[in-house]
């Protein structure tokens, strides 16, 4: 699918792309296993509820991924998948008195529903885990055949994790260690305490499907192992998700992944960091955290409140944690503003100019990303463009500005950012003189005041006046030919 929203990708052509592998805990100069093909699966949603912060950095941030990658050239297969059979999205089908499928699809369409606005391009294949249900249990058969799995006494299939040599690699967590913490459940069967299921059998009421074992369900982590590897093979290029799927998901993924197939099962192996709420690391089982939509309905505007999550998203290193506020949200849209009052002072010049822009910018732009996807870099790049751009329209250099708003919106476009028409973002009614129909006769005449006032150079009358402006919720822009601006805050 492509995203008509963002500029045409450039490639970017400066030194070799650098990943941070979680398996080795370096960064690595990325090659692909078939050259100039990327495949890559992320850990998606389960759908029982609206998606969070935490779900919303996931989903920006590899998406961000991708788009660099295919900027760079790279023809990218991108997997995400979507868990919509497990414990939890029983136990709220069961408070919402609903079949599991209707809660499921109900969330899938609402998370569809906030992808949009956070500018998310749709992955090339969105695999739901019951429609890999044969999959599943071949892969649960070659286990067992192979002595990896076995059956309990209550009908529950288990992974034998001492049968598989280098378990822990991932999470760097030992055997040992392991058993310290390990316990098991009155109503499980296993051999170990280490051991984890694969295949549930059903309770009364349930959802399941028939196996060699019985009715019963898949257990998480097989779920991802069998998508994985049916979209993109035994052996793929990248694997992606939250940090906090490191232990046990990924670990247990990559055990059943190579104990059934005797291969390699990814290369590099990329967390995003956690969030933080107010510097309090969120969790929903507490209560401090906050939906997609909870944070969208504090704007007017959900199209713009929905790029400001996602610049905000990027202002972080994806492995950083990301620390959300109030006042983070401000400064995210207080920044984002700031680019694009840029494009909406040079909108005319945008296809005026044929000059060719410097490349600087794109340069320092590309090698931030090219060093394990620094957006924090890169976006402080993009604010040094600006600031040349506004130095030219001070100085009527028109000559260069249209091909460096081009430039600014392309690089941008790489990050999923700046797709939106400015005056609209910025929520400007254009000039005074051609709006006055639009705010009451006392607002237009304080604008008028103020500007004569300008004139006089009685700036302390002139800033009185905006702040009472800004008390009435009018925010103005001054542009560098003395045309004044202004929009509803």
């Amino acid at each position: 699918m492509v995203n008509i929203r963002s500029p045409l990708p450039f490639k970017i052509l400066v030194m070799p792309l650098r990943i941070y592998n979680s398996l080795t805990r370096t960064k690595e100069v990325f090659a692909p296993l078939s050259p100039g093909v990327v495949r890559m699966y992320v850990c998606g949603m389960t759908v029982y509820d609206f998606c969070h912060l935490g779900h919303a950095r996931v989903l920006v941030i590899f998406d961000m991924v991708v788009r660099v990658l295919r900027a760079k050239g790279f023809d990218v297969r991108y997997v995400r998948n979507i868990t919509d059979i497990d414990d939890k999205i029983i136990v709220r089908s069961a408070e919402l008195n609903e079949p599991f499928d209707v809660v499921t699809e109900r969330f899938i369409t609402a998370m569809h529903e906030d992808e949009e606005l956070l500018n998310v391009v749709r992955p090339d294949q969105e695999p739901r885990a019951t429609e890999y249900i044969t999959e599943i249990l071949n892969m649960i058969q070659t286990l067992q055949e192979k002595g990896f799995a076995y059956a309990a006494e209550n009908g529950d299939v288990y992974f034998r994790v001492r049968e598989f040599d280098g378990y822990g690699a991932l999470s760097g967590r030992s055997l040992d260690a392991l058993m310290v913490g390990a316990r098991v459940e009155k109503d499980e069967a296993k051999d170990d305490p280490l051991d984890f299921v694969l295949w549930k059998a059903a309770k009364p009421g349930e959802p399941s499907w028939q196996s060699p074992w019985g009715a019963g369900r898949p257990g998480w982590h097989i779920e991802c192992s069998a998508m994985s590897t049916c979209c993109l093979g035994d052996s793929f290029d990248i694997h992606g998700g939250g940090m906090d799927l490191r232990f046990p998901h990924h670990e247990n993924e990559i055990a059943q992944s190579e104990g059934a197939t005797g291969r390699k099962f990814v290369n590099t192996w990329m967390h995003n960091g956690y969030v933080q709420i107010d510097q309090e690391k969120m969790s929903k089982s507490t209560g401090n955290f906050f939906t997609i939509r909870e944070i969208l309905a504090q704007d007017t505007d959900a199209s713009r409140a929905g790029e400001v999550i996602r610049f905000m998203i990027l202002l972080s290193h994806y492995r950083s944690p990301l620390n959300f506020s109030e006042q983070g949200l401000m400064q995210a849209r207080a920044g984002l503003e700031r680019l694009y009052l840029v494009l909406y002072k040079g909108r005319v010049l945008n296809a005026v100019s044929e000059e060719k822009c410097p490349d600087r910018y794109r340069v320092q732009f590309d090698e931030a990303l090219e060093d394990d996807f620094n957006t924090a870099a890169a976006i402080a790049v993009l604010f040094d463009a600006a600031r040349e751009i506004n130095r030219d329209l001070a100085a009527n250099n028109g000559g260069i500005v249209g091909a460096r708003i081009r430039q600014l919106r392309e690089l941008a476009g790489s990050l999923g950012l700046l797709y939106q028409e400015p005056a609209r973002f910025l929520g400007l009614s254009g000039h005074l003189d051609a709006n006055k129909e639009d705010i009451d006769v006392k607002v237009a005449s304080l604008i008028e005041q103020r500007g004569q006032a300008r004139r006089d150079g009685n700036y302390t009358e002139a800033d009185t006046i905006r702040v009472q402006l800004e008390n009435q919720g009018i925010v103005l822009e001054d542009l560098e030919d003395g045309t004044t601006i202004w929009r509803r805050h």
